[in-house]
C-alpha cells in the first residue's frame, strides 16, 4: 500500500476566523495516497468538514499547501474548477437538482464539463444505476426516492465524472438509521474497488472494517493517525481514548 503515489500532500494547513480568534484548523499534515480509505472522525466543532471541503477549496484555507497530483491548488493562479473535476464530492444534504430527473442529475455534468456525447454519458450513468441497484430509478425524480436512494444517487452523480478521489462529508448523517447501511454498502464496494477515499464520518464500524488510515482531529489539529487495528485497540491519545469511551 505505501509504495503508492500520493495523490494530495497537505502541509501546514490552517483556516482562522475572526483575526485568528477560531483556529478551526490549526496547521494539519497528512498524505493521501491512491487507493488510500482515510476517515477522519472527531468530535462536533473538530475541524473535520473544514478539512474536507479545503482540500477541493470549497474552503479557502489561510495559509498552508494542498498539492493535489502535483499541483499546488492553493496557488491561486491553479485552475480549481479543473481540479475539482477529479474530486468527486458527496455532502450531507443531496444537493440533486430537484426539477432533473436521476438521469439528468448524473449525466449533466459529464456531457457540460467533460463533453461527453450524450448517449455515452446515459450509458455510462445506467452501468453506475445498476451498480448501486438503482436502475429502475433513472426516470425518477429526487423527490420520488428515499434518503438513502437519494445519497446512492449523489455517489454516482461523483463517480460519473471519473475521479481519481472522492470526499465523502459526512453521508450518513442525515440518513434514518435503517438506510445507512445501503449506503455505507456502497462506500464499502468502492473501498474494495481501490477508489481512494476521505470520508468524515461518525460510523465507527465502517471506519474500523474499510479504513486504510483513520485521522482524530480535535480543535483543528491531527492527534492521532493509524490504521484502524491500532488506532481502535490501542489509542494512545488521552483525548481519543475519552472521545472512543463515549462512541463505542
Amino acid at each position: 500500500m505505501n509504495g503508492d503515489p500520493v495523490l494530495i500532500q497537505v502541509k501546514d494547513l490552517k483556516k482562522h476566523y475572526n483575526n485568528s480568534a477560531v483556529k478551526a484548523l490549526d496547521g494539519i499534515d497528512c498524505e493521501i495516497r491512491k487507493g488510500d480509505v482515510l476517515v477522519v472522525i472527531g468530535p462536533s466543532g473538530s475541524g473535520k468538514s473544514t478539512f474536507l471541503r479545503s482540500l477541493n477549496l470549497l474552503e479557502i484555507p489561510s495559509s498552508g499547501s494542498i498539492v493535489f497530483e502535483g499541483v499546488d491548488i492553493t496557488d491561486p493562479k491553479t485552475d480549481i474548477n479543473l481540479h475539482r473535476q477529479k474530486m468527486g464530492m458527496v455532502f450531507q444534504q443531496f444537493n440533486l437538482f430537484p426539477h432533473l430527473t436521476v438521469l439528468k442529475n448524473i449525466t449533466l455534468a459529464p456531457i457540460k464539463l467533460k463533453k461527453l456525447p450524450k448517449a455515452d454519458a446515459e450509458e455510462k450513468a445506467m452501468v453506475l444505476l445498476a451498480r448501486v441497484g438503482l436502475a429502475d430509478k433513472a426516470e425518477a425524480y429526487p423527490d420520488q426516492l428515499s434518503g438513502g436512494q437519494k445519497q446512492r444517487i449523489a455517489i454516482v452523480r461523483a463517480l460519473a465524472m471519473d475521479p481519481d478521489v472522492m470526499l465523502f462529508d459526512e453521508p450518513t448523517s442525515a440518513l434514518d438509521p435503517e438506510m445507512v447501511g445501503e449506503v455505507l454498502a456502497v462506500m464499502k464496494e468502492l473501498a474494495e474497488d481501490k477508489m481512494t477515499m476521505v470520508v468524515v464520518t461518525h460510523e465507527m464500524g465502517f471506519a474500523k472494517e474499510v479504513a486504510t488510515r483513520v485521522i482524530f482531529l480535535d480543535e483543528g489539529k491531527i492527534l492521532e493517525e493509524a490504521p484502524p487495528d491500532e488506532f481502535f485497540s490501542h489509542p494512545e491519545n488521552p483525548r481519543l481514548q475519552e472521545f472512543l469511551s463515549k462512541v463505542l
